[in-house]
């Protein structure tokens, strides 16, 4: 059965990666959320996925002085107990960013941080950075790593997925094709795709055959994955 992860909680109803939203998102029925974490200047692990919240870039500011909506990743993974989480390590070279960890510390980091609260083997740690990607795995050969892509040969990046160790792939819904869900078969890798909002999409990634969905619609894709209607 597809897995449907709610994208950031049930930002459509709460305010995005808060408790509330993943709270709405456990009432919908999904399997799990995907969140983004983050680390304050005071080394604290918070939930949010823009670098800067209301002007204060986060890697600059301690976790005290952050609105109290900001969960820290404790607080997060309490709210989603019973369901799976996907993890996303904000960690990127991109110049809308505050901050890059190029140590793997921060990889290192969220990684023994879900271990201490029992939590690893009910989480995939996913990120944009490969580096991130590579050094969570080598902090955890059993925690479940998957890389996420955009606009990259998927062919190419499947293949060093596998290489690299990695459980998983999370391509973007429109870059998907059979050829690249063959190939991931092929390496032994999941495919857990974004984000998948319309019907139509839904109903392809459906026919692919993928592993997981991450969706800003959780009621729309808990319909057409389950054939009945959310709880």
């Amino acid at each position: 059965m597809i897995q449907i992860f709610a994208h950031r909680g049930l930002h459509t109803h709460e305010r995005e990666n808060t408790v509330a939203a993943f709270l709405a998102a456990k009432a919908q029925g999904v399997d799990g959320v995907e969140l983004d974490v983050r680390r304050t200047a005071d080394g604290a692990l918070v939930v949010h996925h823009d670098p800067r919240c209301e002007g204060m870039a986060i890697s600059n500011t301690r976790q005290r002085e952050l609105p109290q909506y900001v969960p820290t990743l404790d607080d997060a993974m309490e709210s989603c107990e019973g369901m799976l989480v996907n993890v996303e390590i904000k960690n990127s070279q991109d110049r809308s960013e505050t901050f890059y960890d190029e140590t793997g510390e921060l990889a290192r980091q969220v990684v023994r941080h879900l271990q201490q609260i029992n939590w690893s083997s009910r989480v995939i740690i996913s990120s944009f950075d490969q580096a991130t990607c590579v050094h969570a795995r080598s902090f955890d050969a059993d925690i479940d790593v998957g890389w996420l892509l955009r606009n990259v040969d998927l062919a190419s990046a499947i293949t060093q997925a596998h290489i690299l160790g990695f459980t998983a792939v999370h391509p973007n819904f429109k870059e998907l094709d059979l050829a690249a869900m063959t190939l991931a078969r092929e390496m032994d890798l999941h495919v857990n795709t974004w984000t998948v909002n319309s019907r139509n999409a839904l109903r392809a990634m459906i026919e692919l055959d993928v592993n997981s969905i991450i969706t800003d619609n959780p009621a729309r894709a808990v319909t057409l994955v389950r054939g009945t209607s959310p709880d």
